[in-house]
């Protein structure tokens, strides 16, 4: 099992806030490039496409993190909050750039694409859960919701399915890049349900090396 360095704990806080300007650098870079004409003849349809694909992954990190510590023992628990508000941030963005630069504000544009392109209603559903989810990460919402909290939170797992539904109808073809997310989100979904047992496994396996040097 890989071990890494322990991070002291007085630079636990320190390493979390590094995360969100690290996190957000991407999109300041693409901002810049945008502005620029550094993203190609279709800024607008580049710049969606990038925020979009650094939500996913950020997406993908929040689900790694439990099977990093399981695993491999790499926790970096702490960092799920943040990872799991990039994700959120970029989402967002990602919806903003398409009302505003793709289509200007019109309201009425965007209800239209909502109700006819299945792409884009999965897209916005998956937004809509995850503002939730934004609201309540922090720890005063942990405490007044206890048990409720986990089972919201377990919205992540929708979302994620829904966002690697979002990105290969939005792609309309299954090429190298959204195979890749499929294989990922497929493999960190179906630990989920195999979680409990391979823990119980790998318990039994230690119980009985333990045994077995005394």
């Amino acid at each position: 099992m890989l071990t890494l360095p322990t991070l002291p704990r007085r630079y636990h806080s320190a390493s979390i806030w590094g995360l969100y300007a690290i996190g957000l650098v991407p999109a300041a870079w693409y901002f810049y490039l945008a502005a620029t004409g550094g993203l190609g003849f279709n800024p607008v349809k580049e710049f969606e496409h990038l925020l979009g694909i650094w939500a996913l992954r950020f997406i993908v990190a929040t689900l790694a993190i439990t099977p990093l510590r399981d695993l491999a023992g790499i926790n970096w628990i702490r960092y799920r909050r943040a990872l799991g508000l990039l994700a959120f941030y970029y989402v967002l963005m990602h919806f903003s750039v398409y009302a505003s630069l793709d289509l200007r504000f019109n309201v009425g544009a965007v209800a239209a694409d909502i109700a006819r392109r299945p792409y884009i209603t999965i897209g916005m559903a998956c937004l809509l859960m995850l503002i939730p989810l934004a609201l309540t990460s922090n720890n005063w919402s942990i405490r007044k919701l206890g048990p409720r909290w986990t089972k919201l939170h377990k919205l992540i797992y929708v979302i994620a399915a829904g966002g690697l539904l979002h990105f290969i109808l939005a792609r309309k073809s299954l090429t190298l890049e959204p195979l890749t997310y499929l294989a990922i989100i497929t493999g960190l979904l179906a630990y989920r349900p195999l979680r409990r047992p391979i823990m119980n496994w790998k318990r039994g396996k230690k119980s009985g090396a333990a045994q077995a040097a005394r």
